[in-house]
C-alpha cells in the first residue's frame, strides 16, 4: 500500500505524538542518564515540528501521547518486565514526564497512557472514534515500543497506519530501521514527513476538493 492524498485526507487523519517527553528524548533525561543514546531525537525533532504545523494548517487533529508512572500502575508484571530502572521513569508530576520541545494548544488532545501501547486502558479509542478518523499518522519515541505497539493497536482496531519514518526515533538504528520494515510488510505505510505534507498540500487544491 502507498501514501495517497485519500489516505490522509484532513478530515479523516489524526497526527499521533507518542511519549515526546523530557525522560526519553533529553539529553539529561532518565533515558540518556542511562546510556541510551538520543542523538536520532535531535534529528527527527524539525520534521516532527513541520509535521505539527501542518497539521495545525489543514485542520488535522493533533493529539498527544504522554506517559505517566505511579504507584497505582506499578504492577508486579510491569515492573519486573521494564525494570526496576523504569520506576524513575516519567512519575507523575516529575519534570521528566514534561513535554520535550513540544508545546499542546489550550484545544489540543493530551492522551495519558501508563504502558507501552497509547490504546491499553485510555480514552484514546473513544477520542478517535468520536472525531471520525479512519487513519492514524505516527510519530514519536520509541519507533520500536511505544509507537510500534500504539500503531499494531491501531491496526488491529482498523484504522489505517502511517509511520513516519523521520519523525520517529529509537534509541537503536537498526529498531528503527527494523521496525519500519513491520510495519511496511504488515501493519501500514511508511513515509516521509515530506510527502505527507505534500499530500496534505493537495487538498488546498480546487480540483480535488470538488472530488469530495
Amino acid at each position: 500500500m502507498e501514501l495517497t492524498a485519500d489516505l490522509i485526507m484532513p478530515d479523516k487523519t489524526a497526527l499521533i505524538i507518542v511519549d515526546v517527553q523530557n525522560d526519553y528524548c533529553h539529553g539529561e533525561g532518565a533515558l540518556a542518564a542511562g546510556g541510551n543514546d538520543v542523538s536520532a531525537v535531535r534529528e527527527m525533532m524539525p520534521q516532527l515540528h513541520g509535521l505539527i504545523a501542518a497539521a495545525r494548517t489543514q485542520g488535522v487533529p493533533v493529539i498527544y501521547i504522554q506517559t505517566f508512572h505511579e504507584k497505582a500502575t506499578d504492577s508486579p508484571v510491569w515492573t519486573s518486565r521494564s525494570g526496576r530502572g523504569s520506576l524513575g521513569v516519567c512519575r507523575r508530576g516529575s519534570w521528566g514526564a514534561e513535554f520535550y520541545e513540544v508545546a499542546p494548544l489550550p484545544e489540543e488532545i493530551i492522551v495519558n497512557k501508563h504502558r507501552y501501547s497509547a490504546f491499553i486502558n485510555t480514552r484514546l479509542d473513544s477520542v478517535l472514534r468520536s472525531q471520525r478518523i479512519e487513519t492514524l499518522i505516527m510519530t514519536g519515541v520509541s519507533t520500536n515500543v511505544c509507537v510500534e505497539s500504539t500503531a499494531r493497536d491501531g491496526f488491529m482496531l482498523d484504522y489505517q497506519i502511517v509511520m513516519v519514518q523521520d519523525a520517529c526515533a529509537s534509541y537503536s538504528r537498526a529498531a528503527h530501521e527494523m521496525t519500519l520494515e513491520n510495519m511496511k510488510g504488515y501493519f501500514g505505510v511508511v513515509a516521509s514527513a515530506a510527502d505527507i505534507e505534500e499530500s496534505w498540500k493537495m487538498w488546498n487544491q480546487p480540483a480535488l476538493q470538488r472530488m469530495i
